[in-house]
Parts: C-alpha cells; sequence; structure tokens
C-alpha cells in the first residue's frame, strides 16, 4: 500500500509539472538537433529534470516547505514567496496554461472565438479539483495521468514504429556544442521554479498519507521523484525524437506546437489532432490544478487564510488575465520568473549543503543577493533590453554569462565559503568542548 501511495503521488508530480510547454517544446529541440539527438537531450535532462528533481529532494530533506527560507528575515522569505506564487500562480503561468490549451485543444476544430467560455469552463473545472484537496492524488494521480501517459504513449510509439524519416541535420549550435546547448535549453524551462512552488502540495501530499517523520517524508520524497524524473525523462526523449525525425513536415515551421501538431495530422489524421488536442487541455489543466492547490496552501499555512478562498481567487484572476490582459502581464511577469528562477534553485542549492537555521541568516542573505543581482542581468541579457557594448564586455569577464547563467559560479564560490567557515567554527566548537571536559576532569 505504501508503495502505491508512492507511484499515485509520484504520477501527480509529473501530471502537475508537465504542462503544454513540456510537450510543445522538446518536438523543435528535437528537430534543430537532429543527429545530434543523444547528446543534447543528455545535456537537457540535467537541467530540464535535473534541477526539479534536486529541489524535490531537498524539500523532502526539509520535511517542510516553509524552511527553505527559514534564515532569511521575514519580510524577505515572505515577499520570496508572495512573488513566487503570484508570478507562477495568476500572473503567468496559469493564464498562459489557459489560453495554449484553447489555442492548441480547441480553436482548431471550431470557428468564431470562444475563449472567454472555454476558460470560464477550465477554470470552474479546475476549482472543482483543486478544492479536493484529500482526493487530489487520487484524481490526478491515479485517474488523469495514466489517461495521459497512454496518450502521449501513442505518439511516442508512432514515432518510434513509423516514423516520417531519418534524423535532421543539425543547426550550427548543436553541430558545435549540443551537450552545451542541451543544458541552457534545458535550463530555460524554468521548471525549478515550478518544483519550488509545487513542493508544497507534495510534501503536503507525502504527509496526508500518514508520513510524519522526517525520514518517512524524505524516504517517500525519493520514491515520488524517482517515478517524476522517469516519466518526464521519457516524455522529453519521445517528443524530442518525433521532431528529430519530422524534418519532411517541418518547412516553415517556428515552433514546436505547430510541428507537434503537423505530425499528429501527418500521422494519425484527424484523430491525431483530437488526440494532442486531449494531451495538450489534460496537461494544461493538471498544472493550473496543482499551481492553484499550491498557492492556496502557501497562504493558509502562512497567513492562515482560508485554502478555498484563495483558490477562488487565483482562479478567477487566472480567467480574468487569460481573456483581457495576457500579453500585457506577460510584459511584467516573464521578467519576475526570469529573476526568481535563479533565486530559488540558489536557494535549493544552499539549502543543500548549509543547514536552514537562523544563525545562518548571512550565508542566505548573502546568496539571495548574489543572484538576484546576477539573475537581474541575465534576465535583462534574455529580454535583449541590455546594451551590445555592455553586453560583449559582460559575456568577456562573467563566466555562463553567454547561457543566462552568470549568477552560477558566484553562487556557487559563496556557498562553498560559507561551508568551509561553518566547518571551521563547529571545529572551533568541539575543540573548545573537549578542553572544557578535560578541564572539568
Amino acid at each position: 500500500m505504501k508503495n502505491q501511495s508512492s507511484l499515485a503521488i509520484g504520477l501527480m508530480t509529473f501530471a502537475m509539472f508537465l504542462g503544454a510547454g513540456n510537450i510543445i517544446f522538446p518536438p523543435f529541440l528535437g528537430l534543430e538537433a537532429g543527429t545530434q539527438y543523444l547528446p543534447a537531450m543528455a545535456g537537457f535532462l540535467i537541467t530540464a529534470v535535473g534541477l526539479p528533481a534536486l529541489t524535490l529532494i531537498v524539500f523532502g530533506r526539509l520535511s517542510d516547505s516553509a524552511q527553505l527560507t527559514q534564515a532569511l528575515p521575514k519580510p524577505i522569505a515572505t515577499g520570496f514567496w508572495v512573488l513566487l506564487f503570484t508570478a507562477v500562480g495568476p500572473a503567468f503561468a496559469m493564464p498562459r496554461a489557459v489560453t495554449v490549451a484553447y489555442e492548441m485543444g480547441i480553436k482548431p476544430f471550431v470557428s468564431g472565438d470562444y475563449l472567454a467560455l472555454f476558460s470560464f469552463i477550465f477554470v470552474a473545472l479546475t476549482l472543482v479539483l483543486a478544492l479536493q484537496r484529500g482526493k487530489l492524488v487520487d484524481y490526478i494521480g491515479k485517474f488523469m495521468t495514466p489517461m495521459l501517459v497512454l496518450m502521449l504513449a501513442a505518439l511516442a510509439l508512432a514515432a518510434l514504429v513509423m516514423p516520417l524519416g531519418e534524423l535532421s541535420t543539425p543547426t550550427m549550435d548543436y553541430q558545435q556544442q549540443a551537450l552545451t546547448s542541451g543544458l541552457i535549453q534545458g535550463y530555460m524551462t524554468m521548471d525549478a521554479i515550478a518544483a519550488v512552488g509545487f513542493g508544497w502540495v507534495i510534501i503536503k501530499a507525502i504527509t496526508d498519507k500518514g508520513h510524519v517523520t522526517s525520514k518517512s517524508i524524505f524516504k517517500v520524497t525519493l520514491k515520488v521523484t524517482l517515478v517524476y524524473a522517469l516519466l518526464m525523462s521519457g516524455c522529453y526523449l519521445a517528443m524530442a525524437y518525433v521532431g528529430a525525425t519530422s524534418a519532411s513536415i517541418a518547412e516553415g515551421v517556428t515552433n514546436g506546437g505547430e510541428l507537434l501538431t503537423r505530425y499528429a495530422a501527418e500521422v494519425f489524421g484527424t484523430f491525431g489532432l483530437v488526440l494532442l488536442s486531449g494531451i495538450i487541455i489534460m496537461a494544461c489543466l493538471t498544472t493550473t490544478v496543482g499551481l492553484t492547490n499550491a498557492c492556496a496552501e502557501y497562504y493558509q499555512q502562512t497567513f492562515n487564510s482560508p485554502f478555498s478562498l484563495t483558490a477562488v481567487i487565483v482562479v478567477v484572476l487566472t480567467g480574468v488575465i487569460a481573456n483581457f490582459g495576457l500579453n500585457q502581464i506577460l510584459a511584467v511577469s516573464l521578467p519576475a520568473i526570469l529573476i526568481l528562477c535563479p533565486v530559488a534553485i540558489a536557494l535549493v542549492l544552499t539549502a543543500l549543503v548549509i543547514p536552514t537555521d537562523r544563525a545562518n541568516w548571512f550565508a542566505y542573505v548573502a546568496v539571495v543577493a548574489i543572484s538576484l543581482l546576477l539573475g537581474s542581468i541575465d534576465a535583462l541579457s534574455i529580454l535583449e533590453m541590455l546594451p551590445d557594448s555592455l553586453a560583449s564586455l559582460l559575456n568577456q569577464y562573467l563566466p555562463l554569462f553567454s547561457a543566462h547563467a552568470s549568477w552560477f559560479m558566484p553562487v556557487v564560490a559563496l556557498i562553498a565559503v560559507s561551508k568551509w567557515k561553518l566547518s571551521r567554527q563547529i571545529e572551533t566548537q568541539t575543540a573548545e568542548l573537549d578542553i572544557a571536559v578535560k578541564t572539568n576532569r
């Protein structure tokens, strides 16, 4: 029963992570990588799956999501979580999921604009499922995810059994630096920041199943993470292979969604378009349910806000923004996502080696400050808002600037120094204690 419980939570975790972007992004990467498919995907999986998996493992060790920012001053910790849940919730990820589900799942089959009606139904269903707190694992992990996996398996099996062609010729980036390009593209999925948000739901699901000790929570988290990592890696590899073997139908394609649509229509005809529609809608729905639940869990635990009230506010804002203000809100929220992601990953890396006790507040504040500063510079670079002269200068002197990760090396160095100082401090205290014991004797 315990293993079944872990499997169900793992399936739920996979489904929450698997948004439309996770399905439509890899085919285009596969198309560009072509014969360099394997090294490119090796790099991609390290950052796209490895970073979220590491985040979940750290949460399992902490046994409580709030402990990630426990060492920070309360205003900074609260500000981080509020900004994170606003960005990955109603301000960015959730409205985008609604619009993508409509654009790819409904619009190809109808004439006229039904976004308002669709978004109302979609967010209403999201709310109904999110409010089933005790049954979330059952609904998503035991019912929705198996359906999603079966539909994805149909596409993957078709690509293996009857590929549309040979592996394509790789583009210049993948000819010369396939592994590095894959690493960069995997990092840009930003799933690491989603993992920080989903951590609240996953740890709560584990404790709801009767696992209350730190050792038990960590053990189950490892199993859950393994299920997530295997399924997500399989999905990425399959969708990328679809793209890598679909060069014959890729002329003029500008994104993975368009390529995947052409592939489904080519292989399965109208049924393929219906199948792809079901996959996209299901993937977007499980993501919005998970994010709604994560936002409501945080506000309930931190501010004692009623779970149902927060959930209603989140889905209402999502529906409104999806219909009337998505383009405008993206202009504001995308930079916030790009900045918050390095801060979130930096906190996870710090928590991996330095206890989250308040005594270590300086190390955590320093890591947040460095990742925030350099992450902001990376965000400006991604958004092409840096002057060319400054970008060239930073590329010359900042390691990993071209990979949009100039924050990484300074943060790792800062963590290493902080760990060394902490170890020296412990050694000094131990020596002093030994001397005191000998003196008393």
